[in-house]
C-alpha cells in the first residue's frame, strides 16, 4: 500500500454539512476498495486563486489515504462524476504527516505576537525626530 494526500474543493454554495456528507461518501469509496483514510481535515470556505467553473470560493477538504492505486482511481472517477466537487488533486507521499496540516497550523494565531506590539521599536516614519538647529535657534531668540 502507498500513502497519498488528496485534496478536493467543493462548491461554495453548499452547506458545511453537505461537505461532511461528501467526505463520508468518498471515505467509504476508499474503504470499499481496500484503502484507509487515516486523517480528514476540513479547511473551510476559502478563496480560490482564480475562478474555477465560475466560482470564486470553495470548501477545501484534505484526506490522508493509505491505499492502493485502484482505490485512488475509483475515488477520482467518482469525484469527476460528482457535481458538487469542483476540483481535486492527489499526490503520492513517502509518509503521512502526523498532527495538523500546515494550513490548520497557520490558522492558529495563539502564541503569535500582535501586529501592533512592536510599534515603538520602529524607526520614525518621516526622518528623525530630533529638533533641527534652526528651530532651536528660533526658540532661544
Amino acid at each position: 500500500m502507498a500513502f497519498y494526500e488528496h485534496i478536493f474543493i467543493a462548491r461554495q454554495d453548499i452547506q458545511p454539512q453537505q461537505v461532511e456528507a461528501i467526505t463520508k461518501d468518498l471515505t467509504k469509496i476508499v474503504e470499499d476498495n481496500g484503502g484507509k483514510v487515516t486523517k480528514s481535515e476540513q479547511w473551510g470556505l476559502r478563496s480560490l486563486a482564480y475562478r474555477i467553473k465560475k466560482y470564486k470560493k470553495g470548501h477545501y477538504v484534505l484526506l490522508n489515504i493509505d491505499g492502493s492505486i485502484d482505490a485512488i482511481s475509483e475515488l477520482e472517477r467518482n469525484e469527476r462524476l460528482h457535481e458538487d466537487v469542483v476540483r481535486f488533486m492527489t499526490i503520492r507521499v513517502e509518509e503521512l504527516e502526523k498532527g495538523d496540516s500546515v494550513v490548520l497550523r497557520s490558522r492558529d494565531r495563539e502564541g503569535r505576537p500582535s501586529r501592533f506590539e512592536n510599534r515603538d521599536s520602529r524607526p520614525p516614519r518621516f526622518g528623525n525626530n530630533k529638533p533641527s538647529e534652526k528651530s532651536e535657534a528660533a526658540k532661544t531668540a
